[in-house]
């Protein structure tokens, strides 16, 4: 379990990210047209995974927004925006602000945020997931990771990118 904050107050996750170093668990996501998206889906490639608790919200739209901004000019990487948000609701969102460069994909009838430690497990917040990044290689193998400690605030993109 990890302790973050939310406008200065505790929040807790229900477990960990994953190492670095380590193989990168598996995922069932799903995509705008209620497919199953899985890690398989994208072989070969690097996984940026931009782990937000909804896109309706200011600092989550924010970062999704810096994330497309960013995606159009990496190699062989892949951006996933990862929320609670429903599959259709996630469709709007990018739709309204012209994100093509990044992938919208909702934890709807999965287990990822359990998986992957950042399901949050108390407050008024409890079930959404905890602003977080995780960087995965060609190899599925966990290259960076960072749990932004204080939910409010955006993640730090400069590293995130500079791991890739």
């Amino acid at each position: 379990m990890a302790n973050i904050t939310f406008q200065g107050n505790p929040l807790h996750t229900s477990g960990e990210l994953p190492t670095v170093g380590s193989k990168a668990p598996d995922f069932k996501l799903v995509n705008s047209k209620l497919e199953d998206i899985t890690l398989a889906s994208y072989p070969g490639k690097k996984k940026v995974l931009n782990i937000v608790p909804s896109l309706d919200t200011p600092t989550c739209a924010a970062s999704t927004r810096k994330f497309n901004e960013k995606a159009a000019s990496l190699d062989n990487t892949v951006v996933l925006i990862v929320s609670a948000d429903l599959p259709f609701a996630q469709c709007r969102f990018c739709e309204v602000e012209g994100l093509t460069d990044v992938t919208a994909l909702s934890t709807f009838r999965s287990t990822f945020a359990n998986d992957y430690g950042v399901t949050l497990t108390d407050t008024i917040l409890a079930g959404l997931t905890a602003r977080a990044i995780v960087i995965i290689d060609e190899n599925d193998t966990v290259i960076y990771t960072q749990l932004v400690a204080e939910l409010a605030d955006e993640p730090d993109y400069e590293s995130a990118l500079a791991a890739l």
